[in-house]
């Protein structure tokens, strides 16, 4: 199915409070939308980290029983 979507869009005024790690800000229609993941080193740090310690393991509150499908 082709489906052609012609449109015009006027923004005077956009205000975006917070993008996290996941967000997808989308103006209009799109045909794809493409991954960008971008790092940066906001705290300047000059060495890695030190390595993460393993972590017991701890039995959930709640038994879960798988579902059927």
């Amino acid at each position: 199915m082709n489906i052609t979507v012609h449109q015009s869009i006027h923004i005077n005024l956009l205000k975006v409070g917070a993008i996290s790690n996941s967000s997808v800000l989308q103006i209009g229609s799109t045909g794809a939308i493409q991954a960008n993941s971008e790092l940066y080193n906001s705290g300047q740090f000059t060495e890695l980290a030190e390595e993460a310690l393993p972590q017991e393991q701890v039995e959930p509150l709640v038994q879960l029983t798988p579902l059927s499908p």
